[in-house]
């Protein structure tokens, strides 16, 4: 039977990680938890399970779960973060690979939680992500803070799941103003890294066309006052990216 590698990262994740790892504790063969060095309850709780935690410093989001990935002991792993956890459906979807792995990779649905509601719209839902797939043909790619899995081989297949990545996202509107700050950052300072140019226009339609596409085109105002305000933060995170973006080349 295939054994499987649960792989996560974490950072003062106490809020959520409990739940993340019991939704892996009866579907991998062993966890590996790669945490930044948490200075709340997230390193004691994981101790609770029988997880193999490494501290190790930022490297990055991208380069930390490549690192994670290193660490696992199986090459078909099951990659989470830490907000993250697998539905009962899914569960059994990962379980049936153990016995029926068919393709490079596996797709599941990710299903998010914004101040306590379950966003089914705005760009948010299906939120399809490879999550579940064998390390020697893919690894974390993408401009940080934007990471997803990439297979190497454009002949590679991926298949599927049912069941969702429940995902548990800002559960306040001044926690989802502090990270629109923070990942913007990360994002215009990545974009500079690969020599990424910020015109007027782009600062000016981007963020138009963010709004629109998660609003309007993806339905976000059947999510009601929340699906009004992820689209106001859609726009607002790509206006301070290129305004970070403009301001880094400036400076240079």
């Amino acid at each position: 039977m295939l054994k499987l590698s649960g792989v996560i990262i974490t950072f003062n994740e106490e809020r959520n990680i409990e739940q993340c790892l019991q939704s892996l504790v009866h579907v991998v063969d062993e966890i590996v938890v790669v945490d930044s060095f948490s200075t709340d309850n997230t390193k004691a709780i994981c101790e609770r399970f029988n997880v193999t935690f490494i501290e190790q410093k930022f490297l990055g989001y991208i380069e930390q779960k490549n690192f994670a990935l290193s660490q696992a002991r199986y090459d078909h792993v099951v990659s989470l973060d830490g907000d993250e956890a697998l539905s009962e459906t899914l569960q059994k979807s990962i379980l049936n690979l153990k016995t029926n792995w068919k393709f490079d990779g596996y797709f599941a649905n990710r299903f998010n939680n914004f101040c306590g509601q379950w966003i089914k719209h705005s760009d948010w839902y299906p939120n399809k992500k490879l999550r579940v797939f064998d390390r020697r043909k893919a690894e974390w790619q993408g401009i940080n803070p934007h990471d997803n899995v990439q297979l190497y081989d454009k002949n590679s297949k991926a298949g599927h799941l049912k069941g969702d990545i429940l995902h548990k996202t800002y559960q306040s509107y001044s926690e989802f103003n502090q990270k629109t700050e923070y990942f913007s950052t990360i994002a215009a300072q990545a974009y500079f890294d690969k020599n990424k140019k910020a015109p007027v226009w782009k600062i000016i339609w981007n963020p138009s066309w963010a709004f629109f596409k998660s609003y309007i085109l993806k339905r976000g105002f059947l999510d009601g006052l929340n699906g009004f305000v992820i689209g106001v933060q859609t726009a607002n995170i790509t206006f301070l990216k290129y305004s970070k973006l403009r301001e880094l080349h400036k400076k240079t």
